[in-house]
């Protein structure tokens, strides 16, 4: 009875080690104190479904959001015009949805139905109004108010272009630190929501960098090396104090795809010093 007991004591720590790790990767529960986040995994229900069933359906009302704890679950919106709903992306374990209808009492905006077999941590309404929406709202207002602003993305649905904010985070830099180095391995991209910055490079072995390039806020960098999968080509350094909104390998190539034609267009401002 005891090595019973002790199994399954055991087993809620872990379970609840787990949805905490989830929480963490999820952009919703972010902001959340030590405390909030507590009552939020005790709050969360466990569901399952099975490959092809939906979990949520485009324009029915929605009252749970989601976080996917295993599995992946496709992504469909039937935009105004089409006949057939529009594949938009795969959610993958640590990512949430569903929020959309809870933030802004709307129905479900798009369909999601489970590609393999899938583990999700559902929480309610009236524990995420509670709880969860008044962060959630602003942070998520602040990336989009500066989303918006970016030349490559203005072009992006706005459901898509949430995604991004929910994605991404601010980092900061002092003026005169490197953001990054000519040489090494680069997994994240970013945006300049405030500063500027420098693009410096070693032209010739033995040379002292050279500025190549300047950014100012509204411009990104650090595509190259994620798209051709290519040590970083240049240093970055802040000009002034900095701060960028960072996103990574895994979230670029899931978010970003559709953009990677006008990214790689803009490859020619390179070219010259590559």
């Amino acid at each position: 009875t005891t090595e019973i007991y002790t199994e399954q004591i055991v087993g809620s720590v872990r379970c609840v080690q787990e949805t905490d790790h989830r929480l963490s990767q999820a952009f919703m529960f972010s902001a959340l104190d030590e405390k909030d986040r507590e009552v939020i995994i005790n709050a969360f229900e466990e569901k399952r479904f099975k490959p092809g069933q939906y979990v949520i359906q485009q324009g029915q009302e929605g009252n749970e959001l989601y976080v996917v704890e295993s599995g992946a679950l496709k992504c469909y919106k039937k935009f105004p015009g089409d006949t057939e709903p529009r594949y938009l992306k795969t959610y993958q374990p640590g990512e949430s949805f569903g929020e959309l209808a809870l933030l802004y009492n709307a129905p479900r905006a798009a369909s999601i139905i489970a590609e393999s077999d899938s583990v999700l941590y559902a929480l309610d309404r009236g524990c995420f109004n509670n709880i969860v929406k008044e962060a959630a709202v602003k942070k998520r207002q602040r990336y989009d108010d500066f989303l918006q602003k970016v030349d490559i993305l203005s072009s992006m649905d706005p459901y898509e272009r949430s995604k991004i904010g929910d994605a991404v985070k601010t980092v900061k830099f002092n003026k005169g630190d490197y953001v990054v180095r000519q040489g090494e391995t680069g997994n994240t991209f970013f945006f300049i929501e405030e500063g500027e910055a420098i693009a410096t490079k070693s032209l010739q072995p033995g040379k002292e960098p050279e500025q190549v390039y300047a950014y100012k806020a509204g411009d990104y960098f650090g595509e190259l090396a994620l798209l051709r999968n290519i040590p970083r080509q240049a240093n970055i350094v802040a000009k002034t104090d900095l701060a960028l909104v960072q996103l990574d390998r895994d979230s670029f190539t899931r978010l970003l795809g559709p953009l990677e034609d006008i990214l790689k267009r803009n490859f020619s401002r390179y070219e010259k010093y590559m």
